[in-house]
């Protein structure tokens, strides 16, 4: 059997870049080992699907060379999604932060896009085993059979969450045609401790604060959770994709509040007042209870301006080095992956392989948390399967 396009991996950019080629005129079979296609789609956002983010650029990114999405996202922005999803009658509202969501289901989207790919052949449950060149296109081996194309679009994605079925296939394949990675890791990721820090992180487990968390050049603000094992929320999640194994972080707990400078009042007009119970109007009780247990004196008015400072800087500037991250296992995307140095930015197609192309979260093209990952997912397939029906 022979197609014109032959796309791996049946997620966001796959069928995006498999819409837009049935579209176009093109013959095209997707193949995904999953028992069912847009598995990330149906989990995302609560299961809601945050499909987008309004204020998406270049710029939300991380990658080594940081305009390459530039090109593919200028030609399909959120509003190119948004009107995709409006015409499909699916309801969505806006979080925080330019976030767009589903008001019903993730499935809506999975629907919509099965719809737009209406046409295609969709093989699940299907392992592919090898990619192989020939003049004429491609052979794609199968578990089942070695099927032939003119193009072949890898949409793999990276390893993370492996019990979804994520895995390294799509890095496999990029090294059989001798493509660069760089390196992949874990990124929107939980982090963790050891040490003095792991049992009363552990003891504030399931209290969350409005936060600005920092890395050097890096500031995020936006809720922070303990948990049993570190460091979650959003705020924790944006700065992971930053962080390396043995950086410090900085936390501003009460991003709002010069604390300092409020202390100082507070010591002048309610000098009795426990910074225990000075601190809870700022932060959660059990929070403020931990941060006044490192202070000897039990009223304000018996502290002076050098533990009044100790106690600014535990909530301004908390500065902590995590030990690790939860890893691949509740990492949200994978960052690095094929080196874009090897790819057009402009089609995604490979420069020393005529017909092959990556694209989505196998390329080392990393979204901040937010729809921004979607958001690439979808234009890079657009503009993969634009530059396929373009070459036809």
């Amino acid at each position: 059997m022979s197609y014109d396009l032959i796309i791996i991996g049946a997620g966001a950019a796959g069928l995006m870049c498999a819409g837009r080629a049935v579209q176009g005129g093109l013959s095209v079979l997707v193949l995904d080992h999953a028992k069912r296609p847009g598995e990330k789609i149906r989990i995302s956002g609560g299961g809601r699907c945050n499909f987008t983010n309004i204020h998406c650029t270049h710029k939300n990114f991380i990658s080594q060379n940081p305009h390459f999405a530039r090109s593919a996202l200028a030609r399909y922005t959120p509003q190119d999604f948004i009107d995709l999803v409006e015409r499909y009658g699916i309801a969505w509202h806006e979080k925080t932060k330019g976030q767009l969501f589903c008001d019903e289901s993730a499935q809506q989207i999975i629907d919509m896009l099965l719809e737009e790919a209406k046409g295609m052949e969709l093989r699940l449950e299907c392992n592919v085993l090898g990619v192989d060149k020939f003049d004429a296109g491609f052979v794609v081996t199968t578990s089942r059979e070695a099927i032939e194309a003119k193009a072949v679009v890898v949409a793999c994605g990276g390893p993370s969450i492996p019990k979804m079925g994520a895995s390294r296939f799509g890095y496999e394949l990029a090294l059989r045609f001798e493509l660069p990675l760089v390196e992949p890791a874990p990124a929107l990721v939980p982090l963790t401790f050891t040490g003095e820090l792991k049992e009363p992180i552990a003891a504030l487990s399931g209290v969350s604060t409005n936060s600005v968390v920092s890395h050097p050049g890096h500031d995020f603000e936006e809720a922070l959770l303990f948990t049993h094992r570190g460091l979650s929320g959003p705020a924790i999640l944006q700065i992971s994709s930053y962080w390396n194994p043995g950086d410090s972080i900085t936390i501003n707990l009460a991003p709002d509040i010069d604390i300092l400078t409020a202390l100082k009042k507070a010591r002048t007009e309610t000098p009795k007042q426990t910074p225990e119970i000075w601190l809870s109007q700022y932060l959660p009780k059990r929070l403020a209870a931990y941060l006044a247990s490192h202070i000897k004196q039990l009223r304000l008015a018996d502290m002076n301006d050098a533990a009044l400072n100790n106690l600014a800087l535990m909530v301004n500037h908390w500065h902590v080095t995590p030990a690790g991250s939860e890893g691949y296992r509740k990492a949200e995307v994978t960052k690095g992956g094929v080196d874009t140095n090897s790819l057009s930015s402009k089609t995604m197609e490979v420069k020393s392989v005529k017909g092959l192309y990556f694209i989505g979260e196998v390329v080392d093209v990393t979204g901040h948390l937010g729809g921004h990952n979607f958001q690439w997912a979808w234009a890079s397939g657009a503009a993969c399967a634009e530059a396929i029906i373009a070459a036809r």
